[in-house]
């Protein structure tokens, strides 16, 4: 099931790279981007995240929260947000609840082979918890700049 803009964003509670637990209605009051990305320290999700990091005080200025959510261990996080230098949170789903509550876990074929892997999305959560916007297909390229440019459009 795909969720729709207007919907009640679907609560969740995931360690971050420190192990500490988060959920989503602890950010209440607060614009949320939860951007789910395929696997910590590869090319495309380290544009994508290093353009949120280099982008961070502008989310800062709208009292928006970012929250990066993928497949990997805590540990993963862990070392993938020191060697960026990455100031915001990034949520270990290895249980695979969240990418699935979001519809965004997929199956794919590579070489002939089924896999399950993250579809680069976001959802812009608005203060009250519903789900404002959804981003598909995001480009890790342009992505930082366009969430930024609909905020202006938003607020």
């Amino acid at each position: 099931m795909m969720l729709q803009v207007g919907q009640k964003a679907p609560e969740f509670a995931l360690p971050d790279e420190d192990n500490t637990m988060h959920t989503l209605s602890e950010y209440k009051g607060k614009w949320v981007l939860l951007y789910f990305y395929p696997k910590d320290d590869t090319p495309g999700c380290t544009t994508e995240a290093c353009s949120m990091r280099d982008n961070l005080p502008h989310f800062n200025d709208i009292k928006a929260v970012v929250l990066g959510v993928s497949v990997d261990s805590v540990e993963s996080h862990k070392k993938f947000a020191q060697k960026y230098t990455l100031p915001f949170t990034l949520l270990a789903d290895t249980g695979k609840t969240v990418v699935n509550q979001y519809g965004v876990w997929q199956s794919k074929t590579i070489f002939g082979k089924e896999v399950g892997g993250t579809k680069r999305t976001s959802f812009l959560i608005d203060p009250k918890g519903n789900i404002a916007k959804i981003y598909l297909n995001v480009n890790p390229l342009t992505h930082t700049k366009e969430v930024l440019k609909d905020f202006e459009d938003i607020s």
